[in-house]
């Protein structure tokens, strides 16, 4: 089922918080190949919102007529001109049509006002979150990147966008996505990009992925894997089954899975060909895994791209 989020733009919004949380959205629904997330933007009145480096959005409509999932607060910049009567009414009444309340950056000032994050953990931009503590002493104000407390979630500026976006995909639809979503985004510095290709959070796990990646014509064994990066066979399906859910077997069928779809989507290779640049021994047995990973044949992903 499509999850509906609205995002609620004021003038001064953040162009980097924004995408922070969409593209990873939209990254979801390209490796996932059909719409986990839909979005939309709104704004108080409908009216064109300007970010604080000028890019001009044009909602699809006002804020007073969205319903969805999810309602994603993002204020930002100037946002103590925003505590106004009637944005706090609005944002009351748009709350009442949402099953979660999402506040970005200084979006939690807003909702706090609102009374809506009143006995929920939340967090605050850092350097507001003194002002943030002594104005609403209802909130447990916690000096985190992103939470995430029942339906209230809460972000402390434009890069923990990011987190509490894969955190979500990873809620929702389970570590290997999060983490295929952020490898395709690449959300880490160069140097970690290469050290840790698919940005999983337990190290061991980055340094067996980078052998796996970097044997995907030619597989290993998982105890060749294990004595690649100096552990025990044993202790790689312990860590593995532990951050991914899932045994480094499956793990590393679906890197290679992942790359005979890419390739058959992408090129006119010819299956035998793509099977063999995944690591089978023949097109049949490609197909195989192929279509018990993601319920088609290589062909038919390739008629439809």
């Amino acid at each position: 089922m499509t999850q509906r989020y609205n995002i609620a733009l004021f003038n001064g919004f953040s162009n980097h918080c924004l995408a922070n949380m969409v593209e990873p959205l939209r990254a979801a629904n390209t490796l996932a190949r059909h719409m986990l997330y839909a979005w939309r933007f709104c704004s108080l009145d409908g009216n064109p919102v300007q970010s604080s480096s000028g890019l001009v959005v044009r909602p699809y409509g006002a804020l007073s007529d969205q319903t969805g999932e999810v309602l994603v607060v993002m204020p930002s910049y100037g946002y103590l001109t925003l505590d106004t009567r009637p944005t706090i009414r609005a944002l009351l009444s748009a709350a009442r049509k949402h099953a979660q309340l999402a506040g970005l950056d200084t979006g939690s000032w807003l909702l706090a006002r609102a009374g809506l994050l009143d006995d929920y953990r939340a967090t605050i931009h850092w350097d507001e979150m003194s002002r943030f503590e002594e104005a609403f002493p209802a909130v447990e104000a916690v000096r985190e990147r992103f939470v995430i407390d029942g339906n209230r979630m809460t972000c402390s500026g434009a890069m923990a966008a990011f987190d509490l976006a894969s955190a979500l995909i990873r809620r929702d639809h389970g570590p290997l996505l999060s983490m295929e979503v952020a490898h395709l985004l690449m959300s880490r510095g160069a140097a970690d990009q290469y050290a840790h290709p698919l940005n999983s959070e337990d190290t061991l796990v980055n340094r067996a992925l980078t052998v796996m990646q970097g044997n995907l014509e030619n597989p290993l064994s998982i105890k060749e894997v294990a004595r690649k990066i100096g552990c025990s066979q044993k202790r790689i399906e312990m860590r593995v089954q532990a951050e991914l859910k899932t045994t480094p077997q499956a793990l590393y069928r679906r890197l290679r899975l992942n790359l005979a779809r890419k390739l058959a989507e992408e090129t006119e290779q010819s299956i035998a060909e793509i099977a063999s640049r995944c690591g089978y021994e023949n097109a049949s047995a490609m197909t195989r895994a192929f279509k018990s990973e993601f319920g088609k044949t290589p062909t038919a992903f390739r008629g439809r791209a």
